[in-house]
């Protein structure tokens, strides 16, 4: 028999139409009953509350002021299509657990982590990894768009980050701010006019307010420039490297299952090679030898090696330029 405490809240956010509650409020019973051996009961609470979601899962409705502020991206990539350290997938994992088993973290007064920082150099996951997070929580992924929030009028920007996360609040999803730099920048910038400190203040407040339904996932290049006020808001806070010569061969091999076939020289004499280059651009220098592959046909099928030699090349002395 689940607490008489919980009982009677349920009742009583039933009565009122608080959904979210009452939501939570079952989904501690189902925790309880688990925790008691009550397997049935439990199982049959649950599929109940996964047939029957509303809040967390429904549409938005149309919002004018908001159409330009972020736009969906349909969520695919999952964490086994990355090629990271061992910690940073490990503690990805760890939030999807969380939030999969959210009905009996807060069955014990708990809620899952669900503000990440990302920070590193450009290239190496941060917008995959955000989408990844998405797919496997089975939610909607949206990414903000700072032309629809940053108004050249004063005070108008912090206005529409308050419209965004109240209108955000709304359903279950991952909101991903790339470059999130732009919007949290370090308050103490002497070129500041006042309304840098409006905009972060804003975004510090909203953050601090948002509910656990929502992840927040923020990405950064230059982690210096960001208020140093953002960090302490993030649960978990993440550096994403540049690929080692491991990964990079790692990531080699995993592509050339990917296309059926070798590209002609070894993965690790190609990472070697390429060393210092991000995931982005080990990726399009692979598609680059993967296309002159294809339009050499059936040619190419015997110069496979001088096709990739040449791109190799040309990228190594490509890098070099641009590195001086």
């Amino acid at each position: 028999m689940a607490r008489a405490d919980l009982v009677l809240n349920l009742v009583e956010t039933g009565i009122k139409g608080d959904l979210p509650r009452f939501k939570k409020t079952a989904e501690a019973i189902a925790a309880e009953a688990k925790a008691r051996h009550h397997y049935h009961l439990a199982d049959r609470l649950r599929n109940i509350l996964t047939s029957t979601a509303t809040v967390e899962t429904r549409k938005f409705t149309h919002n004018a002021d908001l159409q330009n502020a972020f736009y969906e991206i349909h969520a695919q990539k999952t964490l086994s299509d990355l090629t990271l350290p061992d910690h940073v997938i490990s503690v990805f994992q760890e939030v999807v657990e969380e939030h999969a088993r959210r009905d009996l973290l807060r069955s014990y007064n708990l809620e899952p982590r669900h503000k990440l920082l990302l920070s590193g150099p450009p290239g190496n996951g941060k917008t995959t990894l955000a989408e990844a997070l998405a797919n496997h929580l089975s939610v909607p992924f949206f990414t903000v768009k700072y032309e629809g929030i940053i108004n050249r009028f004063l005070g108008e920007t912090a206005q529409q980050i308050d419209k965004l996360f109240e209108h955000i609040k709304t359903q279950r999803c991952v909101l991903f701010f790339d470059e999130f730099d732009a919007i949290g920048k370090e308050r103490e910038d002497a070129n500041d006019n006042g309304e840098m400190k409006r905009v972060v203040n804003s975004l510090l407040k909203q953050i601090d307010m948002l509910p656990s339904h929502v992840v927040v996932v923020g990405a950064t290049n230059h982690e210096s420039m960001l208020d140093r006020a953002i960090w302490r808001r993030f649960q978990v806070q993440v550096n994403i490297p540049s690929p080692t010569q491991r990964m990079a061969t790692k990531w080699f091999e995993e592509f050339e299952k990917r296309i059926g076939h070798s590209l002609g020289l070894a993965p690790s004499t190609l990472a070697r090679k390429l060393s210092g280059l991000s995931f982005a651009e080990l990726e399009e220098f692979a598609l680059d030898v993967q296309r002159k592959y294809v339009l050499g046909l059936p040619d190419s099928e015997n110069n496979l090696k001088e096709i990739t030699s040449h791109c190799l090349s040309f990228w190594v002395n490509r890098y070099k330029t641009e590195n001086k």
